[in-house]
């Protein structure tokens, strides 16, 4: 059987035992003394984790819902035939395309968020936030710029057109007991 191995006692410096122990603490202090500047940022990250997991599900994925049931249909219906057609039908496909692969990024980045944001420990991929959130922008940016100008436009050429489209999303914003009276 092995012994362990044997250290020599130091009996002419036994205060250089205790000297060793406070380096190891004032290290470990060090790190210590740190944590009031972390608790802020730590803090802020949860509260907006929990923001976003409550807010992007019911927002971003209604808004999608709502702007291919509603805003498209709306404006491939008011097209006159040909290349304005054709170029609306272009921009929905690609912006719905957009929708499923921004939903797609959520759905896998979601489970994550939920627990980082409870305070359990997760691992959040800080690039595909970074992904999500450009991606994002960069879609929202197109449809203000370029798609619904071009909506106004078109559904602009028949007041009934605008007027119906501001009807049926007024009425999807309605509370559910309205809709039964």
């Amino acid at each position: 059987m092995s012994q362990a191995p044997h250290h020599p006692v130091d009996t002419d410096a036994p205060l250089n035992n205790f000297s060793h122990c406070h380096a190891g603490i004032l290290r470990h202090l060090d790190s210590f003394g740190e944590l009031p500047d972390l608790l802020a940022p730590a803090q802020r990250a949860r509260a907006v984790t929990e923001d976003i997991v409550k807010f992007f599900r019911a927002a971003a994925f209604e808004h999608h819902d709502e702007e291919e049931r509603e805003l498209f249909t709306a404006v491939l219906a008011a097209a006159t035939p040909g290349e304005e057609r054709e170029r609306v039908q272009q921009m929905i496909d690609a912006l719905t395309r957009e929708h499923r692969d921004i939903e797609a990024q959520w759905n896998r980045l979601e489970p994550d968020l939920k627990k980082f944001a409870k305070g359990q420990p997760a691992d959040v991929d800080g690039e595909a936030v970074r992904r999500l959130v450009a991606q994002y922008k960069a879609h929202a940016r197109f449809e203000e710029m370029e798609f619904l100008p071009l909506s106004e436009q078109i559904l602009g050429r028949n007041g009934n057109h605008m007027a119906a489209l501001g009807l049926s999303l007024h009425m999807r914003h309605q509370p559910a007991f309205l809709a039964h009276m």
